[in-house]
C-alpha cells in the first residue's frame, strides 16, 4: 500500500491550494442588441443565438 514517506509541509500544501479559485464568466457583446451576455449562451435580452432568434422574450423582460 502506498504511504507517504514524509509529512507534507505547510508551504507545499498551501501553495497547491492557492491555485484553486473560481473565475468570473467571460462576457461578450450581443451582436443583435449590443448588451453584455455570457459567451456561447442565448442572449437574455433579445433571445438571439448565432444570428437566429431561439427564444421568444416577453416585453416584461426587456
Amino acid at each position: 500500500m502506498a504511504v507517504p514517506k514524509r509529512k507534507t509541509s505547510k508551504q507545499r500544501k498551501h501553495t497547491r491550494a492557492a491555485n484553486w479559485t473560481a473565475t468570473s464568466p467571460s462576457l461578450v457583446e450581443c451582436p443583435q442588441c449590443h448588451e453584455l451576455k455570457v459567451a456561447h449562451k442565448v442572449c437574455e435580452h433579445c433571445g438571439y443565438y448565432d444570428g437566429k432568434q431561439v427564444v421568444e422574450v416577453s416585453e416584461e423582460k426587456k
